[in-house]
C-alpha cells in the first residue's frame, strides 16, 4: 500500500461526526499546487463556503485559503456529515476551478486533517491563529491585508478582536 493511501486512511480512524461539533479541518492542493494564489479559484472556494454557510450544511466560524491549503473552522449542520461536507467542498470547486482553468486536473489531495473542538473558548484563539498563517507564510504584513479569509470575530473595520 502507498504512504500516501496509509495515511488518508489513519486520518479517518476515530474520526466523529455530529451536528452541532465544531471542526477545525485542513485540506491541501494535489501535490500542494499553489492554486489559490489566483484570486478566482480562492474566490470559487468562498464562494462554496458561504453557499454551505447559507444553505445551513454548516456555519464557518473563520477560514483562510492559503496557497495551496484550506484552514477551515466551522460548526457542523444537519445536512451532511464531516466527510459528506468536505466531498462536496473539494467536489465542487474542483468542477468550477477546472472549468475556469480549461482543465480536468485533479485540484485536491485525498483526505483531510480534522479536529473537533470541544472548548468553546478556545475558538477565538483557533481563529487568530488561521487568520495569522499568511503572515507566518511572508504573503503579508498585517493578517487584514490577507484577501482570503473570514472570522465570525472580525469587527466593521477589518480588524480581528
Amino acid at each position: 500500500m502507498a504512504n500516501h493511501q496509509k495515511h488518508t486512511r489513519n486520518l479517518r480512524k476515530g474520526r466523529w461526526s455530529g451536528k452541532g461539533q465544531i471542526y477545525l479541518v485542513t485540506t491541501s492542493s494535489y501535490q500542494r499546487q499553489k492554486i489559490f494564489l489566483q484570486a478566482s479559484s480562492a474566490q470559487i472556494l468562498m464562494d462554496e463556503i458561504n453557499l454551505l454557510d447559507l444553505a445551513g450544511s454548516c456555519k464557518s466560524l473563520a477560514y483562510v485559503i492559503m496557497p495551496d491549503h484550506l484552514h477551515w473552522l466551522f460548526e457542523l449542520g444537519e445536512t451532511y456529515n464531516l466527510s459528506q461536507l468536505i466531498k462536496r467542498v473539494k467536489g465542487r470547486t474542483a468542477r468550477r476551478i477546472n472549468a475556469n482553468r480549461l482543465s480536468t486536473s485533479r485540484l485536491w489531495q485525498s483526505g483531510f486533517h480534522d479536529r473537533a473542538v470541544r472548548k468553546h473558548e478556545e475558538l477565538e484563539s483557533i481563529a487568530d491563529y488561521l487568520l495569522h498563517n499568511p503572515v507566518r507564510a511572508g504573503l503579508v504584513t498585517d493578517p487584514e491585508d490577507y484577501p482570503f479569509k473570514y472570522s465570525v470575530w472580525l469587527n466593521n473595520n477589518g480588524r480581528d478582536f
